[in-house]
């Protein structure tokens, strides 16, 4: 099954809705429509089968995840009984990042990628990399969907893309193997780990992991593909195009971590929740460093995988004004 969110009109302005994707059919079917509409044909009010509706569906992916099976046993029910009754056509469809995650970590499994990202910074690639999983911790306030536009922190002149599998937990987790990890996984999405270039280098040298360098963005969509729908996570073609051009390709069995060995050691001493996201890190030349691409305000950029689709969105002009703060001299009392 493929689920995202979309926002819908309401009262109040725009809603978030929880959808089951059709693209093959090129529509969307809106859960809580459909539940609606199927609650209503067995009797319900439409004030009692909304509320009914709301509660099934929420305009949270993370909460319907926590849920369990019952989210999808109920989204395929209601589906198969009123999905024709409730479905959005895709120019019709405003979408938002598939998926609002409690926590979003990011990996560093491509080694490939890193090996390049040192050497492009004139560094030499830490031995550590070899022994453990690696992770940061980003941001979920900055999140966006397909078709959105990106915006460009005014601070940065080199802003870039990453192209990385976005792994969706489906469970709660806490010190477990990688056996029980495998299991807590939901589905997979397109992330897009948007870095400020020109940031990221002076930032990592403060030994507090990055911050105004990846607080700008992410990119989540277009849609979750669930875990049963894929045979071979170690097969998934990943490529990037900028302006419908071919800048990158890659495919995920260059990690040199399993998807289910970076939960575990992530569920290591803390809790994993369900809806959270973890990037498998960027595919080998899936940036702009690695490729010597340098996008600008107003650039198409297009990730595609294999099983999943394609998160497409368009880079916004640099914001015009903001704070920076004065270089100053050492303070000593």
């Amino acid at each position: 099954m493929k689920l995202s969110r979309i926002n819908r009109g309401g009262v109040d302005g725009p809603v978030p809705r929880l959808v089951v994707v059709k693209p093959d059919q090129g529509r969307v079917v809106d859960l809580v429509s459909a539940e609606k509409l199927r609650l209503m044909r067995k009797g319900a009010t439409s004030a009692g089968a909304l509320l009914r509706a709301l509660g099934l569906f929420p305009g949270s992916m993370a909460q319907a995840i926590s849920t369990g099976s019952a989210f999808l046993e109920s989204a395929a029910e209601t589906v198969a009984a009123t999905g024709d009754d409730a479905s959005i056509e895709f120019s019709n469809v405003e979408w938002i990042a598939a998926v609002d995650p409690p926590m979003l970590r990011d990996c560093f499994a491509f080694v490939a990628h890193l090996e390049a990202y040192y050497r492009g910074v004139g560094q030499e690639i830490s031995p550590v990399h070899y022994r453990q999983p690696g992770y940061y911790k980003g941001t979920n306030a900055r999140c966006f969907g397909h078709e959105a536009r990106i915006p460009w922190p005014h601070y940065s002149d080199f802003v870039d893309y990453e192209c990385e599998i976005g792994f969706v937990v489906g469970r709660e987790c806490h010190n477990v193997d990688p056996d029980e990890a495998g299991k807590a996984i939901f589905g997979l999405t397109i992330f897009n780990d948007y870095s400020a270039r020109d940031c990221q280098t002076d930032e990592l040298t403060m030994s507090m992991g990055p911050t105004k360098c990846k607080d700008f963005a992410n990119g989540i969509g277009p849609w979750v593909t669930t875990i049963d729908e894929f045979d071979d996570l170690s097969a998934l073609e990943m490529t990037v195009r900028i302006n419908d051009k071919e800048c990158g390709r890659g495919i995920s069995s260059g990690m040199q971590w399993l998807p289910e060995e970076l939960l575990a050691y992530i569920s290591q001493g803390g809790v994993v929740q369900p809806g959270d996201v973890f990037g498998s890190g960027t595919v080998g030349n899936g940036c702009g460093l690695e490729s010597g691409v340098r996008v600008k305000p107003g650039d198409v950029i297009a990730l595609e995988i294999s099983g999943i689709g394609v998160l497409r969105q368009v880079l916004g002009q640099k914001e015009e004004r903001g704070w920076r703060p004065i270089p100053r001299e050492r303070n000593v009392i």
